[in-house]
């Protein structure tokens, strides 16, 4: 099952951690960042290969790698904000 948590709006950016628990019992990481609206929406989802023993630290490497990528885009964006998901 996929599980979006966390969703952070950062500027013109939404930062959704999506979290997948494997037949392994690990968790895979990935992160789909948002921007505009409308026909001029983007998507971009960025899958991770690293797998992590537990949810919270697949949850944190999603997010922190969705921020570095924003931050890297958008130097003066507004400090992110958490959003109902």
């Amino acid at each position: 099952m996929d599980i979006i948590q966390h969703s952070i709006a950062v500027g013109k950016y939404l930062v959704s951690p999506l979290i997948r628990h494997q037949d392994d019992g690990g968790y895979a990481a990935s992160v789909s960042i948002r921007s505009g609206h409308g026909s001029g929406m983007h998507d971009r989802v960025m899958r991770f290969t690293p797998r992590f023993a537990s949810h919270a630290a697949a949850l944190g490497y999603a997010i922190e790698q969705g921020l570095g990528w924003v931050r890297e885009r958008a130097p003066q964006a507004p400090l992110a904000l958490p959003c109902a998901a």
